[in-house]
């Protein structure tokens, strides 16, 4: 009887021995498919260049300067002798812009002829006047010339001559 007991343990050892070796392989196919897994997310990342930090916007185009023939005309005045001699020049956000302004020019210099022409020389001598002159300005030049057209942006009217005598 001794033999039958001897033959079991020694059956069942080798059973336990076997559960354990499948425990220790699942384990370790775990672990390399996690590590597996770990360093592909990290070379993915580090590839198509995810960072902590966002990229910088692109620098905006350089604005285009389109300058104005300088005009000269009379004010009103109580005597009629004061005039106003002005070089403009406009800052617009592209080169289309530009030749838009281009096509109607004559009517958009008989705008700024008219607009100057019923100043007073008072109006103008203050630094509050030449800039609401200019904000005057930068309204008659984006008003369409045709209905049927968009108005164009102008982003600033600058002074390069201003003359009041």
């Amino acid at each position: 009887m001794a033999s039958t007991t001897a033959n079991q343990q020694t059956v069942d050892v080798p059973a336990k021995s076997g559960k354990l070796k499948r425990i220790l392989l699942i384990a370790l196919i775990a672990i390399f498919a996690a590590g597996a897994a770990a360093g592909g997310m990290y070379f993915f990342l580090l590839k198509h260049g995810v960072s902590s930090k966002p990229a910088p916007p692109p620098p905006p185009p350089p604005p285009v300067f389109f300058a104005l023939d300088p005009m000269t005309v009379n004010l009103l005045s109580d005597d009629g002798q004061h005039y106003l001699r002005v070089g403009l020049s406009l800052k617009l956000a592209n080169e289309k812009t530009q030749e838009a302004l281009q096509q109607h020019m004559p009517e958009i210099r008989s705008r700024i002829l008219l607009a100057l022409s019923n100043k007073h020389p008072e109006d103008l001598s203050t630094l509050d006047g030449k800039h609401a002159l200019a904000d005057e300005l930068k309204t008659l030049i984006e008003k369409p010339t045709d209905a049927s057209e968009p108005p164009v942006h102008i982003e600033a009217v600058l002074f390069t001559e201003f003359v009041v005598q």
